[in-house]
């Protein structure tokens, strides 16, 4: 008889599931414990220390299906690192089942189970949970420290320009903007030139700089000292110096109001930095590295990106092609994130079908690669197979031509009407409807307004 071994803690508040498994698990596992309500878990957890939880996603408190067992399962992962977490879910809620593992979980088991299924999920999370408790201590928690994941340049003959230009520039240490549409890659285009320079032993730092609020953009960008303000109970290294000697990238740049552009653009001069209530100049060597999404020279027409902060960034240009735009990389980049994911999420699929790679050809990708990715994600956690097939893709959900030119229409005609309104004021017009600046312009380039 096999050796039992693990424990296993179930969470299910249906008292005939629970005897079920009271049932099922025992025989093949050292510890089993059942518990009808996520109350109790804590407690529950810090007494047994399981190897592996069976987590049911709905419980009859739980008024937003699945939330509760979402919330669990990230204070499970947060609190208990290492424990594995096996998603109990059924049929309908599949989708929660997915978001589950996408924040961490080990895997899901729909109801109704099937016995061998449940066990073998169980034995193989706690497999996992035994492997991460044996690795060596010393070594990088991190194995992509010591490794990078290449970025994908496809076949195309776009692609194959930018990989000659990116390969010329990424030794020195000329600065770069990456443009691109949302999802196309750029974040890990600039990572690809940090690995390519003659800085990739240092670090590099990254900063959304439309996601910075104003009041502290200097001081997560520049530093501050203690006391300069009322959380500032010690020096603090803002982004700058963190990336001393080593690579800044700057995402979103085009995002940023004009007075924190000044502010950029002195640094970026000097090449020092004054942290926020000090007087001292700290000299730093970055190579920087910006992305947007943005038409920043219809900006700087506008006024809206200063044309001197414009030239410093713009020393050399790296445009990432729209996925539209190079289709015969969709093949490639499906087999790629379907190699990633199967290995993370436990799956034996290893391929597509032509049916299915088709059927991905036939999506416009508004979102890129991102989107992309997120399809194939879907498809191999819900995988049964050795191959996805066509049905087993779900492409996102496109409007139809006629509904997307009447919301177009529609749009165009309320922006001409705030242009109106505001006699041509574009700070007035972003302000009134809602919308960035950056987004304005992006929308008044494509109605030719």
């Amino acid at each position: 008889m096999t050796k039992k071994q693990g424990k296993i803690l179930v969470v299910d508040d249906n008292l005939g599931i629970r005897k079920a498994l009271q049932l099922l698990l025992p025989p093949h596992f050292a510890e089993v414990e059942l518990i009808a309500s996520p109350t109790t878990l804590p407690a529950t957890m810090e007494r047994m220390q399981p190897d592996v939880v069976l987590l049911d996603m709905n419980f009859h408190a739980d008024i937003n299906s699945g939330n509760e067992g979402l919330y669990w399962t990230n204070e499970i992962l947060r609190r208990w690192p290492g424990t594995q977490v096996v998603l109990f879910t059924a049929y309908a809620d599949i989708s929660l089942a997915v978001e589950g593992m996408k924040r961490g979980a080990f895997d899901f088991i729909a109801k109704p189970w099937d016995n061998e299924k449940l066990i073998d999920t169980l034995l193989s999370a706690y497999q996992k949970k035994q492997k991460l408790h044996g690795r060596d201590h010393h070594a990088p928690k991190d194995q992509s420290q010591l490794s990078r994941t290449p970025f994908f340049w496809g076949s195309s003959h776009s692609m194959a320009q930018l990989q000659h230009l990116t390969e010329k520039v990424a030794p020195t240490d000329a600065t770069v903007l990456i443009t691109g549409e949302n999802g196309t890659g750029k974040d890990v285009l600039a990572h690809e030139i940090h690995a390519l320079s003659l800085r990739s032993d240092r670090p590099m730092v990254c900063v959304d700089a439309g996601a910075i609020t104003e009041t502290l953009f200097e001081s997560e960008l520049f530093g501050h000292v203690k006391g300069a303000f009322t959380d500032a109970h010690s020096d603090h290294k803002g982004k700058f110096e963190q990336a001393d000697g080593g690579t800044l990238f700057l995402d979103e740049v085009g995002n940023l109001p004009l007075h924190l552009q000044a502010k950029l653009l002195r640094v970026l001069q000097e090449r020092k930095v004054v942290r926020v209530g000090s007087e001292r100049a700290i000299p730093v060597d970055i190579r920087l590295i910006c992305a947007t999404n943005c038409d920043l020279e219809a900006m700087v027409r506008e006024g809206t990106f200063r044309q001197d902060l414009y030239f410093r960034i713009h020393v050399f240009h790296l445009h990432l092609p729209a996925l539209r735009e190079h289709t015969d990389d969709i093949g490639a980049l499906a087999q790629l994130f379907l190699d990633t994911y199967a290995q993370r999420y436990h799956r034996q699929v290893s391929g597509l079908t032509s049916e299915a790679i088709t059927k991905l050809c036939s999506s416009p990708w508004r979102g890129n690669i991102r989107e992309l990715q997120n399809v194939i994600e879907r498809a191999v956690i819900l995988s049964e197979g050795t191959l996805l097939t066509a049905n087993d893709i779900e492409l996102p959900k496109q409007p139809s031509t006629t509904v997307l030119g009447k919301l177009e229409a529609a749009e165009e005609q309320t922006i001409r009407e705030a242009l109106a309104n505001c006699n041509g004021n574009l700070s007035m017009v972003a302000k009134q409807l809602g919308i960035s600046r950056p987004t304005l312009y992006a929308k008044l380039k494509r109605y030719k307004i």
